[in-house]
């Protein structure tokens, strides 16, 4: 068995580096990107998707439901960051700080929570992983920031490894088992 990370497909935010709502649906150059996912992991033995209820993560689930067949469960703790009252605002309007460990967003998640939301959700996703039989695999669709957290907390902490900045639909496959050994990480190649 096999954990399946996945980014969510591009939307207009992110080509405007705009911290996004939860509604923000894929543009259409998004739901390109993961309809091409879908046809990737059609035959990988995917028997679960389990993304996050943000319209983004929930419409590149969704692909890849569709062309694999497996049920579909939605986890908050998938989430992206909650950036609070400066959701909607693009990136270079609130400044540097803005994805340091001090930057503490008002009315939304400090890092430390957010850090803990991570840790809960990699144990979620531990948990379902686990009921799993030897050939099947899980795919799991989120954000990129708690992507990267999973990776700086649970999969490279031992290693030191970098946590990858994965683009969208980046998919990387992990050993659920300790040391959460990596065979494909970050990788974008069903969109060349």
């Amino acid at each position: 068995m096999s954990i399946y990370l996945i980014r969510h497909g591009q939307t207009a935010g992110n080509a405007e580096r705009r911290l996004q709502t939860p509604d923000v649906p894929l543009d259409e150059a998004g739901f390109e990107q993961a309809r091409r996912l879908g046809s990737r992991l059609r035959d990988h033995g995917i028997v679960q998707v389990v993304s996050s209820d943000y319209a983004r993560a929930h419409q590149t689930a969704a692909a890849v439901v569709e062309a694999t067949g497996a049920p579909h469960d939605v986890d908050p703790l998938l989430r992206e960051r909650n950036f609070g009252e400066l959701r909607g605002r693009l990136w270079d309007d609130i400044g540097p700080d803005l994805f340091t460990e001090q930057f503490e967003p008002p009315g939304g998640e400090s890092w430390q929570a957010f850090r803990q939301r991570g840790r809960e959700a990699w144990a979620s996703i531990l948990v379902r992983a686990g009921a799993l039989g030897e050939e099947e695999h899980i795919a799991i669709v989120t954000h990129g920031m708690l992507y990267r957290v999973l990776f700086s907390q649970h999969i490279f902490a031992a290693s030191g490894e970098e946590a990858p900045a994965p683009g969208n639909t980046a998919l990387s496959i992990i050993d659920p088992a300790p040391p959460h050994e990596v065979s494909l990480l970050a990788c974008t190649a069903h969109l060349d």
